[in-house]
């Protein structure tokens, strides 16, 4: 009797088998990834991983209020405090071999998403996409949810175009950060 293969399966190996070998070990690098929700011993480093990211991306951008600023907005005392409060929410994607965070993103509440970040060198491999529809995922079902916010960066919004968001607003700048409000409806 033949096995069907499900539909994911299906697809990868249409993926895989129609792509180029770069393409190919970035979808086999996928593959050794996991996204899990993160536990208090995994804020910092989470953190650490936000902060290098802004740093490469975003900081160029900013002036140095804005900077400050971002800093003080994801400061470990302060995140931490809200983290065991259940104000913030975090899941991180991470590799399986070595256990390094490759991704993380941040909800306030449940609808708005906080902090996206991804490492320059696990870009363009769908990371971010996983990680929001994780959360997406998690609280697409609650019943008071109809839609997910998001102050996106310069540099994001493309991204959030292409997962559904669209914009509420221009760009704006409060305290030196900037920023493009936008919203995705369920």
């Amino acid at each position: 009797m033949r096995r069907r293969l499900r539909l994911s399966h299906r697809l990868f190996f249409i993926a895989f088998f129609s792509s180029t070998l770069d393409d190919r070990s970035n979808i086999l690098g996928r593959l050794n990834m996991e996204i899990v929700k993160l536990q208090e011993k995994d804020i910092r480093p989470a953190l650490e991983l936000v902060w290098s990211v802004f740093q490469e991306f975003e900081a160029p951008e900013y002036t140095d209020e804005g900077v400050k600023a971002f800093k003080q907005v994801i400061s470990y005392e302060t995140v931490l405090e809200r983290f065991r409060r259940g104000e913030i929410h975090f899941w991180g994607s991470k590799e399986k071999e070595n256990g390094e965070w490759n991704g993380v993103i941040a909800t306030m509440g449940e609808s708005h998403i906080f902090l996206l970040f991804v490492k320059r060198e696990h870009h363009r491999q769908g990371i971010a996409n996983r990680l929001f529809r994780t959360v997406e995922e998690r609280y697409r079902c609650l019943p008071d949810i109809k839609r997910m916010t998001v102050n996106s960066s310069r540099f994001a919004v493309p991204f959030y175009r292409r997962l559904g968001f669209t914009e509420t607003d221009k760009e704006r700048t409060v305290n030196g950060i900037r920023f493009t409000p936008m919203e995705f409806m369920y």
